[in-house]
């Protein structure tokens, strides 16, 4: 059975990007660049803007306020090319013109429910943060882990992640600084029909 890891990277006042923002907000350093290299091989799950932006960006479409990809991005955009990934969309055509990217037009919640229970390895998400909800509220989602960097973006931040989430206990299973400044938090995640009734002890 294959296990869900849904992965953000953020903002610590929980934005997903910022307009003017460089990738990681220009502030990885090689402690986390080094960790990113050493990720297991996963099947990466996205929804149709998150799969224009970085096809975009894998056909050399540059962010908005760059000149040009710094080097730790390319890098970035070249692994996901070379991953699998799976595409959830009702509005995009085939073929999909980014390398080893598959169409699914079934719906994401039961598509995901039957990848789970019939394979094996690691299925991951990027971006797509109404599929990101969508997969925990239906409780497919074995690890959350999210990446926070030392910023706040209360003027510039987009994409705020946690808008619309039901409420979520989260059981903590790692946690890890890089580089000083960059702080790792996994936690194994439980939706909660209601708030608990009190405080275990």
């Amino acid at each position: 059975m294959s296990e869900l890891l849904v992965d953000f990277i953020t903002s610590l006042d929980g934005h997903a990007s910022g307009e003017g923002w460089p990738g990681f907000w220009g502030l990885e350093g090689p402690e986390y660049l080094a960790w990113l290299g050493e990720q297991p091989a996963a099947t990466y799950l996205m929804g149709a803007n998150t799969y224009r932006l970085m096809s975009g960006f894998a056909a050399g479409e540059v962010p908005n306020g760059q000149d040009e990809f710094r080097p730790e991005e390319e890098a970035s955009v070249d692994e996901l090319t070379q991953a699998s990934k799976v595409v959830f969309s009702s509005s995009l055509e085939e073929p999909l013109t980014w390398a080893n990217s598959t169409l699914v037009r079934d719906d994401a919640v039961e598509a995901v429910r039957a990848m789970k229970s019939s394979g094996s390895g690691l299925l991951s998400t990027i971006g797509s943060l109404s599929l990101c909800r969508s997969l925990l509220r239906a409780g497919l989602v074995d690890r959350f882990r999210v990446v926070m960097f030392p910023v706040i973006t209360g003027a510039t931040g987009e994409e705020r992640i946690y808008d619309g989430y039901p409420d979520v206990a989260l059981e903590m299973i790692e946690h890890r600084t890089f580089d000083g400044r960059i702080q790792l938090v996994e936690y194994k995640p439980r939706v909660l029909e209601h708030p608990p009734l009190g405080v275990p002890a």
